[in-house]
């Protein structure tokens, strides 16, 4: 018999039809009476002659994404866990604003379209209808007049906005913050701002004009080195590359190529993105991963002279330039066709050469196999280091002396200048290329004494760094840094300076379903913003969803976005001020990432057509706090991935729309919490197949499917292991509230745990006492007392209260729920449950089962909801402990354990411990030289 099925002689018991049936029957007065709505202070959404609460409360959970295969039972435990503090803030008297949206351009749909050319837009609703009848069905408290999903038209208009906004923004160094492009217009006018490399500003034509503005823009159209993915037919930025060299999402291969994208000067913001997670309450694993992205160094830019030119490196380590017997440059470097000359000159080694008679052959042929190859396979540790001679020499400044300058690909264009200085003394990677190539090492930090290693990486002073104007020999290195960098500025060959890892955001997806850009290029190929007026661009059909390449090598190949497809929408007729002129729009789209920066603010004002969110609402639910104070979410639970990508492109976002006066808060989320994931055993067969988890067999021998031994594996759940289930399952087996007090209660929230179906029964069981501890099972009668409880039973209950609110507090939902578990059982022992201890549990209890607790707050006689009934508050009378533990130490080993009263005084203390008869036999007739008291909880005798 299933654990599940009533009894004959239990009719009233709750069971998983009956929590079915009270679940849904709660979900619709809810969703009727809009129970959990969250008032503003202002606008459609504000309640009129209603004084708003003292305090409020915004929690959100991360956007989620409506995957065709829906919910699996690891993916709410986030939402679980908002919805129980919000729940609890709502009883404690918070206004508590908490909504759920969808994000809903992306990859997936996409290729589903491209599989079976249903439109994306079809699949993805569809995908949303069935999230949501999922999530409904869990009882979240969510204000549903909030929700939306990124591809709604109205909410794509504002995304197309905020993109105008920032490309119609530069950045001010000077004040630190974004303006108006119109302000720089008018700047470079009245001559207060110099024009870059220009005469007047006056003298310009309106070409060469919109060239200088577009220079400075926020978002800009760049020719310039990106991440090309000819197995998903688009480009993608820094971060959604894998650390191996391929797409993040299906695992491609990922090529640098040239091309014309959009890209956001997310680097003009580098330094208030590190300083400012000082502000904010985030975990420090994911400020290092931020500040680790962004890649901060101080170092100096060093000028080393060519026939072609100056090569200017960056160096973290200007103290070494004496050691820098040789350079690198990228095969990509602007400046390798003017390096190479036509013959090799005469100090040229055999070993530089490659095997080519010519620089040129040579570096060619270089140039084509590195190509071939992505950005992790060039700089994978350990591999053979290869590398050309470029056939030219650069001067060391410091040393005058000619070093050769070569090609390799360890070098990368996209850091730094493209090419470096090299030192092998002092490094590995250059100590490695300089003895395959017979080039001279030398030391300029002095080793250790017994060092016998190859290059020193360490700190020590400085050797061999001396010329006729100045010596750094026996500095430390931030002395002689200092040092060589106020020479190289006197001398005009260098200067100190800060870099970063973090490159400008790569915008352009040559993708279908995405944003569509709200701009057109004139005839001279320059973006001109469409007007408020025409937004939102949308979207038009398109004959496949395909994306295509070509040629066929997968370096070399160029994209073709679907959109490029439907000249009628490309070609579009516009009056933009100067009369009716043919523009072309953009064929790429916006990353899926766009929708995903700013839906913070949608939840705050989601009818709102004149602006993007009322000031005064926004200041409510996002403003800073106090001076100092960065302002945003007030709690933002999700999952560690989204570290980099997501938290970094949205608080850049928020930062811009903070500068231009949109928002009151400098950081979208003032608080983050990143909960822990739930996985779930797999099972193999001896093909390496992977077979249906429940319907293995478990024994003392081992485990079987069909007879037929298997091995069980841990890892994510999913279709693919088969190992999935489904929150639709755990409502038809347990009931919703069962599945959410044992998602709950598996352990911290922060930590990942196993998924255990048949451990679920165990919350099942639970729920079952404390409904039979107030019902009934057998007539269906509230069975409740009215006398007062005993002192005994309040001191449990008060202590249970109080305990049960610093968990809550502190998100320890799973330790809540074992002290309610406890006060439970105590109630269980007693003949008659007294009311006002059940109702203090039932309130409890609410936040994480609440549909029970709803049901048994109405039997016993409330007509309304229980939402905002106060949650229980601790009478400190019953806090007081009336006994203490005390230990009792002799020569500092504890030889007993007395129970004391609290206010016991010291001198009864001492009296206790020497009567003590263990005491007496650890003394052995010694004499007590004198007695440590710790009123009430230690005492140490020490013997003469």
């Amino acid at each position: 018999m299933s654990q599940t099925t009533p009894v004959d002689d239990a009719p009233y018991r709750y069971t998983a039809e009956v929590a079915g049936q009270i679940e849904q029957s709660w979900q619709d007065r809810w969703e009727h009476e809009g129970t959990f709505n969250a008032p503003n202070p202002t606008g459609p959404l504000a309640e009129p002659g209603t004084e708003l609460p003292e305090h409020k409360f915004f929690v959100m959970d991360m956007f989620p994404y409506p995957s065709g295969k829906g919910l699996h039972v690891g993916h709410p435990l986030g939402y679980i866990a908002t919805d129980v503090l919000g729940r609890y803030r709502r009883m404690r008297g918070d206004n508590v604003l908490h909504a759920l949206a969808y994000d809903a351009f992306g990859l997936p749909a996409e290729q589903y379209a491209v599989q079976t050319g249903q439109h994306p837009r079809k699949t993805t609703e569809e995908n949303i209808a069935t999230m949501r009848r999922q999530l409904r069905r869990l009882g979240l408290a969510h204000d549903n007049r909030r929700t939306f999903a990124t591809i709604d038209p109205g909410y794509v208009r504002w995304t197309q906005w905020i993109f105008l906004q920032i490309f119609e923004s530069w950045y001010d160094d000077e004040a630190g913050r974004a303006r108006p492009i119109a302000e720089l217009v008018a700047a470079f006018e009245d001559g207060s701002r110099p024009v870059p490399g220009r005469a007047s500003w006056a003298s310009l034509s309106p070409v060469e004009q919109r060239s200088v503005i577009d220079d400075h823009r926020l978002a800009y159209v760049s020719e310039s080195p990106v991440n090309w993915c000819p197995g998903l037919g688009t480009v993608l930025s820094n971060e959604e590359v894998t650390s191996d060299g391929r797409s993040e999402r299906g695992n491609f291969p990922v090529f640098k190529r040239n091309l014309r994208q959009w890209m956001m000067r997310i680097t003009a913001y580098a330094d208030r993105l590190i300083d400012d997670l000082d502000r904010i309450d985030w975990p420090d694993k994911v400020k290092t991963m931020q500040r680790n992205w962004i890649g901060r160094s101080t170092g100096a830019n060093v000028r080393f002279a060519t026939d072609a030119g100056a090569l200017e490196v960056f160096t973290t380590r200007p103290d070494t330039l004496f050691g820098a017997t040789f350079m690198v440059v990228a095969p990509e470097h602007p400046l390798v066709d003017a390096l190479t000359p036509s013959a090799w000159p005469a100090q040229t080694r055999a070993a530089w050469t490659g095997g080519h008679a010519t620089p040129a052959d040579a570096v060619s042929a270089y140039r084509a196999e590195a190509a071939a190859k992505t950005e992790v396979e060039r700089q994978t540790e350990g591999r053979d280091k290869t590398g050309v001679f470029t056939g030219s020499f650069a001067v060391n400044p410091v040393t005058g002396t000619s070093i050769p300058v070569f090609v390799a690909d360890y070098v990368l264009m996209g850091y730094g200048t493209g090419a470096i200085m090299a030192v092998p003394g002092q490094d590995e990677r250059d100590w490695e290329f300089a003895t395959r190539f017979e080039l001279p090492i030398i030391r300029t930090v002095q080793p250790p004494d017994g060092f016998d290693g190859e290059a020193f990486t360490g700190d020590g002073p400085a050797v061999n760094s001396a010329n006729d104007e100045i010596s750094l020999d026996g500095m430390g290195v931030a002395e002689a840094k200092a040092a060589i960098i106020a020479w190289l500025e006197a001398k005009g060959t260098g200067e100190g300076t800060v870099t970063y890892r973090l490159r400008d955001w790569l915008f352009s997806r040559q993708r279908y379903w995405g944003e569509p850009f709200p701009v057109v290029y004139d005839e001279n190929d320059q973006p001109i913003a469409v007007p408020d007026s025409l937004l939102p661009v949308e979207l038009p059909e398109v004959p496949d969803y395909s994306p295509r390449t070509y040629p066929p090598d997968a370096a070399d190949t160029e994209p073709e976005p679907p959109l490029a497809r439907v000249p009628e929408w490309v070609n579009v007729e516009l009056d933009l001020g100067d009369g009716p002129k043919t523009y072309r729009r953009d064929t790429n789209t916006m990353p899926n990432w766009a929708g995903s920066c700013w839906y913070e603010l949608r939840y705050l004002d989601p009818a709102n057509t004149e602006r993007l969110v009322d000031p005064e609402v926004e200041q409510y639910w996002m403003g800073p706090r106090a001076n100092g104070d960065a302002g945003g979410v007030d709690l933002y639970i999700g999952g560690v991935e989204h570290a980099v990508l997501h938290l970094l492109y949205s608080r850049f976002w928020h930062k811009v729309l903070f500068d231009l006066g949109h928002v009151s808060s400098e950081e979208p989320f003032h608080k983050l919490f990143n909960q822990g994931y739930i996985q779930a055993y797999a099972y193999v067969d001896s093909r390496g197949q992977y077979v249906p988890a429940d319907q293995v067999v478990e024994s003392d021998d081992g485990y079987t499917f069909g007879g037929k031994p298997v091995t069980r594996e841990y890892g994510k759940m999913g279709k693919s292991l088969k190992n999935m289930v489904t929150p639709d399952d755990m409502y038809a087996e347990y009931g919703a509230d069962t599945f959410r007090v044992y998602e709950m209660s598996m352990g911290p929230l922060d930590l990942s745990r196993p998924w255990e179906t048949r451990a679920v029964v165990g919350s099942l069981r639970f729920l079952q006492r404390v409904w039979r501890n107030i019902v009934s099972e057998q007539t269906g009668a509230v069975v409740v007392g009215s006398d007062p409880a005993d002192d005994e039973t309040r001191r449990v209950l008060h202590r249970t209260i109080d305990a049960v609110r610093t968990d809550m507090e502190a998100m320890r939902f799973n330790t809540a729920i074992a002290r309610m578990i406890e006060l439970n059982n105590h109630l269980t022992k007693l003949d008659v449950v007294p009311r006002e201890a059940a109702e203090a549990l039932v309130l409890m209890l609410a936040p994480v089962a609440p549909h029970i607790a709803e049901e048994l707050w109405s039997r016993l006689g409330h007509p309304g909801s229980l939402a905002r009934q106060p949650f229980p508050s601790a009478d400190p009378r019953y806090l007081v402990e009336e006994t203490v533990t005390c230990v009792v130490q002799v020569a500092g080993k504890v030889r007993d354990r007395l129970d004391v009263p609290p206010s016991i005084t010291e001198d009864d203390l001492r009296a206790l411990a020497l009567a003590s008869e263990a005491v007496q036999r650890s003394l052995d007739g010694r004499p007590v030289r004198t007695v440590v008291v710790r009123a009430p909880k230690l005492v140490n005798v020490v013997p003469g």
